[in-house]
């Protein structure tokens, strides 16, 4: 990898051992992709995916402590995953004392070390960072050092920003860098796609069922899809963010997409249109019976599948406020319809604390509450990795949720259905 004088004065111990560390961390890290040089990292702020004070990672609070006793700190403040506990979602005894004795112990002495190493601000805490009311959304063409899946397919895709599928850790040594290795979707060749989406379904897709089938074909590929714009239009408004959030999360999660375009929506396919498609790329075509197939492969892992729901999980990736607001008039009528009150299963609309803090101003908090509903900043994933939680039967219309956990997935539609009614669509 060819090295600026300044990158070679680092990794010879210019700025110290932990430094050249770090940066030695960063190159050995890009030659394993084959990338021939490092650039700058050229965003406002970062993104780590390692929020959680899982008792067991002793090695990284070391290296944190290292960090930080050494002046290696971030050269950017930095937003992070969501925290794994909140005291509002449902658990019992047994689950608590796991939670807090056994998994997520170090949680405060964890958050400590990121305050001290540059965390924007103590509530930073959620996988969508880019919300307008979270403040960290990168700019078109910005270099970026994520980890986050979710939050690095949206940057790449709908923002135009540029950031490879790093790991944790990395993402912090990049920061601390400044520079990141130049390869893959860094690149103008890696950008392009190398799969053709074509969707010919008769209504609007579920957008994390979409994002699933997406995903399992193409793998880690850069798709175009094709006819999406038809039922989004080409206008990155509110809604068409919020459905390409889930989409992305899914293609991420359920394969290993780190961008896609939108023909005639996101900013390279509107900037380049079809000259972003590599000469013999493949084709995937998606109707309605296509995305039935793949829903019904999907397997159960319940002990008993036919159990009752007893907890309900939505916002993974978490809500936007446009979803908050949506999903707070869908409760409502639905509970209407069925002469029922409050929601018939325990059930967490999850969001950022910025954007929870801003819909506790609108009428629509209020509202919610009277629905039974509970509304939390916590990461679901962490809490099904409760050995016990992992047990309960669980329901989602999240498909990263479905992938990495034992909750089961429901389309929206089913889900309200269940939540407001006791059946399913």
């Amino acid at each position: 990898m060819f090295l600026t004088d300044e990158q070679q004065a680092i990794l010879n111990g210019a700025k110290g051992e932990t430094m050249a560390k770090v940066i030695e961390s960063v190159v050995r890290y890009g030659e394993l992709f084959g990338a021939e040089k490092l650039v700058p990292v050229t965003s406002k702020y970062n993104h780590l995916v390692t929020s959680f004070g899982l008792k067991m990672i002793t090695p990284v609070y070391d290296l944190m402590d290292r960090l930080i006793k050494d002046g290696a700190i971030s050269k950017q403040k930095f937003s992070l995953d969501p925290r794994p506990l909140d005291k509002n979602v449902p658990a019992n005894f047994i689950q608590n004392l796991i939670f807090n004795k056994f998994m997520y112990a170090k949680q405060d002495f964890y958050e400590n070390q990121l305050e001290q190493l540059g965390m924007m601000d103590k509530d930073a805490f959620t996988c969508a960072c880019y919300m307008d009311e979270v403040g960290n959304k990168p700019e078109k063409g910005e270099v970026l050092s994520w980890a986050e899946s979710s939050a690095v397919v949206y940057a790449n895709s709908v923002l135009g920003a540029r950031c490879n599928r790093n790991s944790g850790i990395i993402d912090i040594m990049g920061s601390i860098a400044g520079y990141v290795p130049y390869f893959g979707l860094l690149t103008d060749e890696g950008r392009k796609a190398t799969w053709i989406i074509e969707i010919k379904t008769t209504k609007k897709p579920e957008a994390q069922l979409l994002g699933s089938a997406i995903g399992m074909k193409v793998m880690e590929a850069v798709p175009y899809v094709k006819g999406l714009d038809k039922w989004l239009g080409n206008d990155l408004n509110d809604a068409a963010c919020t459905y390409l959030k889930d989409f992305g999360a899914a293609t991420a999660s359920n394969g290993a997409v780190g961008l896609y375009h939108i023909d005639g929506l996101t900013p390279e396919a509107k900037e380049m249109g079809e000259k972003l498609i590599c000469d013999g790329a493949k084709t995937y075509v998606i109707d309605d019976a296509e995305l039935e197939r793949v829903y019904k492969s999907y397997p159960v892992i319940w002990k008993n599948p036919d159990a009752k729901p007893k907890l309900c999980f939505m916002g993974c990736p978490h809500m936007s406020l446009e979803q908050l607001k949506t999903w707070t008039d869908k409760v409502e009528t639905a509970l209407k319809e069925a002469g029922n009150k409050k929601v018939l299963i325990p059930t967490v609309f999850t969001a950022a604390p910025a954007v929870l803090r801003e819909f506790e101003k609108t009428p629509y908090a209020a509202r919610l509450k009277e629905t039974g509903v509970i509304t939390s900043y916590i990461c679901p994933l962490m809490y099904m990795n409760n050995p016990l939680s992992g047990k309960m039967p669980v329901i989602t219309s999240s498909n990263k949720l479905r992938t990495y956990t034992t909750a089961r997935y429901y389309t929206d539609d089913e889900i309200l259905m269940q939540i407001t009614k006791g059946g399913k669509a």
